[in-house]
């Protein structure tokens, strides 16, 4: 298993100035590290990507800046999914720039854009033309695309692992993997094992929080369940803690995070990083003594 968390829990903007957050992810037990990239996220890759290899911490990142409306794969407009498929190479060469192997999120659509009508068939083909068209892009940098699904709160594309599932089918391509975040999915399923078991064959992460965006654990995650169906499939991938620094002006305000779940991120980390592990540690021995009845 790897561990790791998203820079928002620290810092609202990553920028030079903020590579110091790499060395206090490492010495928290941390291997990987998210960042939030987008049109007003300007940094020197080179130096992040210096830091982060003399720590040994891999970076992944994933859109969270600024993200033109007009740039959207699902769009029904052709031009606006040519420029969507052309502003995501353009993170595809910053995470080739920063050693970054992973360029993860709802890269299907925009998140905020919610149309609340009947999607039209070819909806999904043509989102899924363009994520074949960005999974071949990245193979020949060295990054793997990996989809979100989110809540029907934030996109109508995508809320369901069978709905990612039904896109990666349509786009062919085997550079595309899923990350399930337990937050979003609340929302959407009913059977946190079954809807793990329906990526297994593309699950590379976990986004690991509560129903509030808080910490995991002592809310309404089934978390038992959940680190049963990864230990049963023999999951090994990403186990991230995202959420946003509610003690930072109103950053988490400006995100749609109204209450103070995440004061402090370092204990966050903490807290997770037990919890998630005992969580883990526990099913192991579950499915050992099973296996031995």
């Amino acid at each position: 298993m790897k561990y790791g968390a998203h820079c928002y829990l620290w810092s609202e903007r990553w920028a030079d100035d903020q590579i110091g957050l790499l060395d206090g992810a490492k010495e928290l037990g941390l291997e990987s590290f998210e960042i939030g990239v987008g049109d007003d996220v300007v940094f020197a890759p080179q130096w992040t990507r210096a830091r982060a290899e003399a720590l040994r911490l891999e970076l992944i990142i994933s859109p969270g800046g600024a993200w033109p409306l007009d740039c959207d794969l699902s769009s029904d407009d052709a031009e606006e999914r040519a420029r969507g498929l052309a502003w995501h190479r353009r993170q595809v060469d910053l995470a080739n720039a920063l050693g970054a192997p992973t360029y993860a999120g709802a890269l299907y659509g925009h998140p905020g854009v919610v149309k609340r009508r009947r999607p039209p068939q070819a909806e999904y083909e043509r989102t899924a033309e363009g994520l074949h068209a960005l999974a071949e892009y990245a193979t020949g940098q060295g990054v793997r695309i990996v989809l979100e699904p989110m809540s029907h709160f934030r996109t109508h594309v995508a809320n369901t692992p069978q709905q990612i599932m039904r896109l990666i089918e349509l786009a062919q391509h085997s550079n595309l993997f899923v990350l399930l975040d337990t937050y979003h999915l609340i929302t959407e399923i009913r059977d946190y094992a079954e809807a793990i078991r329906a990526v297994r064959a593309r699950l590379w992460g976990i986004h690991a929080c509560e129903n509030d965006r808080g910490a995991p654990g002592r809310g309404l995650i089934p978390w038992t369940s959940i680190f049963d169906a990864l230990v049963d499939i023999d999951f090994d991938g990403y186990i991230g803690f995202e959420a946003y620094n509610s003690r930072l002006d109103d950053f988490a305000f400006t995100r749609g995070m109204f209450h103070n779940v995440c004061p402090d991120g370092d204990a966050f980390v903490r807290q997770a990083l037990a919890f998630v592990k005992h969580g883990i540690a526990s099913a192991e021995r579950r499915k050992r003594a099973q296996f031995s009845e």
